[in-house]
């Protein structure tokens, strides 16, 4: 199968090995990967969330524990090295994984040392939670996230900012889904008011200034909004302060693997987005180089 460049994914290979909500093993994705006509493919594992009131309802239901959780990904810390290194002759496999900003006083220092135990290539940078509640879980909780904040507006308000703060403190190379708060908050209102928008310039701004790319995410068609992740509006704004794209499937096991990626460029060149920019591994060194799609 001819490669073709520009389809490279840095956010996703979740697998039901290391992940509650996932399918599937490491290598099963992999082989996905494979199938789908990927040379270079991100895997990005969650890290686990350092405390019990973070459990999400259905790792309590399956009686997983902080610990068990903690054990798993260190488990993937171990694994995906070997794993890459037995897929090098078919596949470049990107060792990353994805951060989580909770314990919001501790974060920043647990991040980093697990990028440093593990020396992961890549991290990619998500806000999942304000003020300890998940915004990415079911709507009863984004209400209880909303009234924490005052209300849809400012629950936006303050999650770009949190993006910025993580971009500032961490600087990933990859930052995750940014406007992840429209997975449920377009059921309560307008996520793209003047305000919203203004707030928005400060994580575009922490990205330019770090050299950080944004995930075109294709998980906001999966989860029904009329578009990935960003918005058009953010998509072009992104492209007018010179901060660039990557591709992130958000793939959750071997079924979503690639999926919405040539739709994802289509749209970026719908929204004036001419290349995307990939990883590649030089040695022990990871470099960013920008790919045309047209």
């Amino acid at each position: 199968m001819t490669a073709t460049p520009w389809k490279v994914s840095l956010h996703g290979g979740h697998s039901g090995e290391f992940c509650d909500h996932a399918t599937g093993s490491l290598r099963e994705v992999l082989d996905a990967a494979i199938a789908s006509g990927f040379k270079t493919y991100g895997v990005s594992e969650h890290v686990p969330r350092m405390g019990e009131q973070y459990l999400y309802e259905n790792e309590i239901e399956l009686g997983w524990t902080v610990e068990k959780i903690v054990a798993d990904f260190e488990r993937y810390g171990e694994t995906i090295f070997q794993v890459a290194e037995e897929y090098a002759d078919r596949l470049t496999v990107l060792r990353g994984f994805e951060i989580e900003v909770v314990p919001h006083n501790s974060y920043v220092e647990l991040m980093t040392t697990y990028r440093q135990r593990f020396h992961f290539d890549f991290m990619v940078g998500s806000v999942h939670y304000l003020n300890d509640t998940s915004i990415d879980g079911p709507p009863k909780e984004f209400e209880r996230a909303m009234e924490s904040c005052g209300g849809l507006e400012a629950l936006a308000i303050q999650y770009y900012e949190r993006v910025a703060e993580m971009i500032r403190a961490l600087k990933p190379e990859v930052v995750g889904h940014l406007d992840l708060v429209r997975k449920n908050g377009h059921l309560y209102g307008a996520v793209d008011t003047p305000a919203i928008r203004d707030a928005a310039e400060a994580p575009l701004e922490a990205a330019r200034e770090h050299g950080s790319i944004l995930d075109l995410n294709t998980a906001g068609w999966r989860k029904g909004l009329d578009s990935p992740y960003p918005a058009p509006w953010l998509v072009r704004r992104a492209t007018e302060v010179g901060v660039p794209f990557c591709f992130g499937d958000d793939s959750h096991g071997p079924d979503t693997v690639g999926a919405g990626i040539p739709e994802a460029r289509e749209y970026l060149l719908q929204n004036g987005v001419k290349s995307v920019t990939v990883l590649e591994r030089h040695g022990d060194a990871i470099e960013k180089k920008p790919v045309r799609m047209d």
